[in-house]
Formats: C-alpha cells, structure tokens, sequence
C-alpha cells in the first residue's frame, strides 16, 4: 500500500512540475498532500522544523556567497583578460584556440561555483571570437556546452556544498575529491578536440602569427588577477586556514577588489551581481526547503525502507547499481536541475549506497558527474539553455553538438569506479 501511495505522489510530482508551476512550490505542494492524507504526524509542526533545520545550517551560507562571488566576476573584465592570456600559449596545438574553452571553463570553474555562470560567462568570450576567426560553429558549441559542466565538478562547487549538507559530508574533503576528476576531464575533452582537429584540418582556420616566448609570457599577465584570486579561494580551504565558507567571504572580498582596481565595478553593476546571486540562492533555498519536506514525507510513508528493499532484492553487484545509477539520474535529469536531483534522491539513496560499499565522497563525485550529463541532455539541460541564448540555436543542435562529451562523461563515470583513487587520493592525504 506505501508503495502505490509513494509512486502516486511520484507522478503528482511530475505532473505539477508539468504544469510549469515553481520547483520547490511543486515539492512543498505534494509533500503537504502526502503528510496530510497518509500520515498521522501533524503537518504544521513537521514542516516547520525541516525546513528550518534544513536551511539553517551555516555551511550552507557558503552558497551566497559563492553565487555572489561568480556574479561580481561576470560582470568585471576578469573574465574577458583570460581569453588574452590564454590564447597565445594554445595556438600551437592542434585545435588552437578550440582549446580556450576547456582551459578557460577550468580556470573560472575554480572561482564560480556554478556551471551556468562558467558556460555563460566563458561562451561570450570565446564564441564570438572563435567564429570571427573562422572555427565551425559545431565544434565551438559543443566543446562548450561539455567544458561548461566543469564548473560543477571543479571546486568550488555549488551542488558539492548541496550534497555535503544533504548526505553530511565534509565539504572540504568534496572539494579536495573533484580536484583530479576535473582535471581528467578537462584533458578527455582537450584529447577530443585534438584528434577532431587532426581528423578535420582543412577545418582550422591558419594560425595567428607566432609570438616569440617573451611576448606568450607578457601577454600571461591578463591572468594574475584571476590566479591570485583561486589561489586565495582554494589555497585557503586546503591549507586549513579557513573553512568553505569563510573562504567564500574570501573569494567575495577579493573578487571585489580586483574587479575595482581593474576598473569595472561600479555602483550598478554591484546592486545586480547582488540581486542576481539573491535571485538565485531564494530559487536554490526553496527547492531546498520543498525538498525537504517532501523527503520527510516519503520517509513516513515507507518510500526509502521499500526502494532500499526493491534493489536489495535485485542483488545487483556494485558496478551494476551504478550503471543503473546513472540511468536513473539522466532520466531525472531530462526533468530536473542538478540541485533538485541531488536533494530530492540523496536521503532515499544513502541507505542503498552505504550498504553496496561506496565511499560517500567517492559518490558525491560520482552524483556530481551525472549531474553534469545532465545539464547537456535535453529537454532540462541548463547549459543548452544558456548557449541557446548566446547562439539562438534549437536545443536539439546544441544538445548533438555535445553528444562526444557526454560519451567521455561517461567513460570518466566508469574510470572513477575501477579507479576510485582518482576521487580519493587527494582528499586521504590531506
């Protein structure tokens, strides 16, 4: 019987979220439904204390910040003084300038935080640039759209600190963990561009002319500013002098200061990088608080005892549940941001996980990878929508652009679980 009531509140779910009414409106309204029909417990009094318990918690005011801290940085001239920095050492090789997407999607990636901000703030760079000077458009978009999704994995990381808070995980040992998979990930996808552009030569356009060492070096001075700032950021974090969130502050303050002594921050632009990150973190605390709640709920109606069971029952070894895993979680995806899948599954996954082995830093990284599968598979891919916005194309396009990233997604998926070193050799050591 819960388990007919838990799947009938799963399809009201998706049903509301159909109808195109708010995320966490949708999750708070189905929870109200479940705890008022199917349970005993009194609904004001349980509402109340998850959602306080649940957004209250002071890790979670990293998150603010480092929404914050993303929104000073696109709209300064930072982000822009990377692509001058950039681009003189990536002529000679193969792919040129294709290149500064995934190089420059890993630099801000380590001081935004959020892949739509990385995606967005790197594609009005280098898009326009790279079709100035002649790159097919496809290629361009998708190393894009795929490169993008690195500034989830990459640390600081918004839906890091989200699973951290949800599965009680140190944020710091997360941090430390996505470090070597975003870095392999970043040199799959230089590896894709350099064997396309390998196999498609009469489709890069003829080099620049070369600058001599000295001029390279001169013209690496546009990335200072956004080095000093990771190093500030990171370095506090993994050195121990400051935690997540305090290096947050950090991050805030500096990226402040750069952004007014290189002449960009000025009254209007500070009101809307602080309204936007305000905007952004009230959408994130209420499909928090909605899924929560909703959690709660589908605790007391027996939805995790029996999901548990179901696989349990399945007697799936652990590289099958984690192929099924990520079957689950691109399904998901095609119908919810990365932040809602995460709070919406960890509580009823955990119990499941720890009992198959995994590691739950191992497997925050792992969520965090399917997360960003998910944020180019249509028809909810956060970054086809961003770069539909900056190119105007359909989101189908966009989305085949991308495909051969999301292959090496995949392949990075299932290295990670043969070698899980990857993941936790850097944050075992510190």
């Amino acid at each position: 019987m819960e388990v007919v009531i838990a799947l009938g509140l799963i399809l009201a779910l998706f049903a509301v979220l159909g109808s195109g009414l708010w995320i966490g409106l949708s999750l708070l309204a189905v929870a109200l439904v479940g705890m008022e029909f199917f349970t005993s417990r009194p609904v004001g009094d349980s509402m109340m204390l998850t959602i306080w318990s649940h957004t209250s918690s002071w890790t979670l005011t990293a998150l603010p910040l480092f929404l914050w801290m993303g929104e000073i940085l696109f709209r300064s001239k930072l982000s822009s003084d990377m692509f001058k920095g950039l681009a003189p050492w990536l002529e000679r090789l193969p792919g040129r300038l294709l290149h500064v997407n995934v190089v420059g999607c890993t630099i801000f990636a380590a001081i935004s935080g959020s892949s739509a901000a990385t995606c967005a703030t790197i594609g009005k760079m280098t898009l326009p640039e790279l079709k100035k000077r002649g790159y097919p458009d496809n290629i361009s978009v998708g190393t894009l759209a795929g490169a993008g999704t690195l500034g989830l994995l990459i640390p600081p990381s918004i839906i890091m600190i989200v699973y951290g808070v949800a599965a009680n995980v140190s944020i710091s040992k997360l941090f430390l963990a996505g470090v070597i998979p975003g870095l392999l990930l970043a040199a799959l996808f230089m590896g894709y561009i350099a064997v396309w552009a390998l196999l498609n030569k009469d489709k890069i356009p003829a080099p620049d002319a070369r600058m001599s060492f000295g001029q390279m070096v001169y013209a690496s001075r546009h990335l200072i500013p956004v080095v000093a700032l990771i190093v500030l950021v990171l370095g506090g974090i993994y050195s121990g002098i400051a935690t997540a969130t305090e290096a947050a502050a950090l991050g805030v303050g500096g990226a402040l200061l750069l952004a007014k002594i290189e002449g960009s921050l000025n009254w209007s632009k500070f009101k809307e990088g602080l309204v936007a990150a305000c905007r952004v973190y009230c959408m994130i605390g209420l499909i928090l608080a909605g899924a929560a709640f909703l959690t709660l709920a589908m605790g007391f109606i027996g939805l995790p005892r029996h999901l548990a069971e179901f696989i349990g029952s399945l007697q799936l070894s652990p590289f099958a549940l984690m192929l099924l895993l990520i079957v689950f979680f691109i399904a998901l995806g095609c119908f919810l941001d990365g932040i809602s899948m995460v709070v919406l599954t960890i509580a009823v996954l955990l119990p499941t996980v720890e009992a198959a082995g995994f590691d739950l830093v191992w497997f925050g990284i792992f969520i965090v990878l399917v997360v960003e599968m998910a944020q180019i598979t249509p028809p909810v891919g956060f970054n086809l929508f961003v770069i539909q916005g900056l190119t105007r194309r359909e989101i189908m396009w966009i989305a085949r652009t991308a495909f051969p990233l999301f292959v090496l997604m995949i392949f990075a998926v299932i290295a990670t679980y043969f070698m899980p070193d990857i993941v936790l050799w850097l944050p075992n050591r510190m």
